[in-house]
């Protein structure tokens, strides 16, 4: 049997351990995978580029178990009523091939997404940092202002889109967060002040959502709109004198926004911060960035976590999504018979 967890399913989990509970968690089970960075596989993702939107395979794995995320792209969704990202996950078992989980990923990738934000700000903003400008309003907004409310302490949100109606969707969800929500009227007028910014933008293309002259020095950028190749939010400049932290370097390459540096631009991957290979921040006056495309990894901690308290809580149900033959080399005496 297969434990099933539907999109129901996950609310319910979600309900019973509580939001910032939940991405509190997530944060550091993530931190402990990312710490074993060296036991997993790693391949940069599969994608298949349309000139709508992408779809992508995330797969990795260590000894124990196999995971991978099917998800896609089209920030022009929207417009025709469906959501820019959608995604399914699975567990199996690395000693049977068996899989154990399948799992929506849609409402899970942007709690992973911002918990795995929360993670490396942890690692790389000021200690105290207690201001957050939050570049876009959308469908991931939420999740990051919770997740950094919980993991970091954050307690005020300077927040800024160019759609007036996610703003205020913005502002009626989080009503009752007890954050201090400050509606901006510009990116410039958002980042002012603020000790981490976070843009998470779904723009196509190569933009600018983060100019250079907007950001002083001391400040942590978690950059997490920039995910395909040819699309961008920060500003090269900005890029070029901050210290930049990646998941894993061959993929961010590609997609993320330091592909506006050139192919050869320097970048430290965060799973050497935390496994105290590399250093994270060195000086209160250092700008860093975290350039964060996604990264399987996470996918894997997010599956991993789910499938754990799913368990623990009897969230979920279990479906025949394998045969269980009594004689497993009667594959085909076994279906007859389910059918007849």
């Amino acid at each position: 049997m297969v434990m099933l967890i539907d999109t129901p399913a996950l609310a319910g989990l979600l309900a019973r351990v509580g939001v910032e509970t939940f991405l509190a968690e997530l944060a550091d089970r993530t931190e402990q995978d990312f710490a074993l960075w060296e036991s997993f596989e790693k391949s940069a993702r599969l994608a298949t580029h349309s000139r709508v939107g992408v779809l992508e395979l995330m797969p990795t794995s260590n000894d124990e178990w196999f995971s991978f995320k099917l998800v896609n792209g089209h920030p022009g969704n929207p417009a025709q009523g469906l959501l820019t990202v959608t995604a399914i996950g699975m567990l199996a078992e690395v000693a049977t091939g068996y899989p154990r989980l399948i799992s929506e990923m849609t409402v899970l990738t942007a709690l992973r997404t911002a918990a795995t934000s929360a993670m490396a700000a942890r690692c790389l903003a000021s200690p105290g940092a207690r201001t957050m400008a939050l570049i876009g309003s959308g469908a991931q907004s939420e999740f990051q202002a919770l997740a950094f409310k919980a993991a970091l302490g954050i307690r005020r949100i300077r927040y800024f889109d160019t759609d007036a109606h996610a703003m205020r969707k913005f502002a009626r969800n989080l009503a009752d967060s007890k954050l201090e929500l400050i509606a901006c009227g510009s990116v410039a007028e958002a980042v002012s002040g603020a000790d981490i910014i976070t843009t998470a933008t779904a723009v196509k293309g190569t933009q600018e959502v983060l100019k250079d002259g907007d950001v002083g020095s001391g400040v942590h950028i978690n950059a997490i709109g920039g995910d395909c190749p040819g699309k961008t939010e920060i500003d090269a400049r900005l890029l070029a004198r901050a210290r930049i932290f990646v998941e894993y370097l061959p993929q961010t390459r590609i997609e993320g926004d330091i592909q506006s540096l050139g192919p050869n631009a320097e970048a430290t991957e965060l799973w050497q911060v935390i496994a105290g290979r590399a250093p994270g921040r060195t000086s209160a006056a250092e700008l860093t960035l975290f350039d964060s495309v996604g990264f399987a990894l996470e996918d894997y901690s997010a599956l991993r976590y789910v499938y754990d308290k799913a368990r623990a809580l009897g969230i979920g149900r279990e479906v025949p999504m394998v045969p269980d033959p009594r004689d497993p080399k009667d594959l085909f005496g076994y279906v007859r018979g389910l059918g007849s």
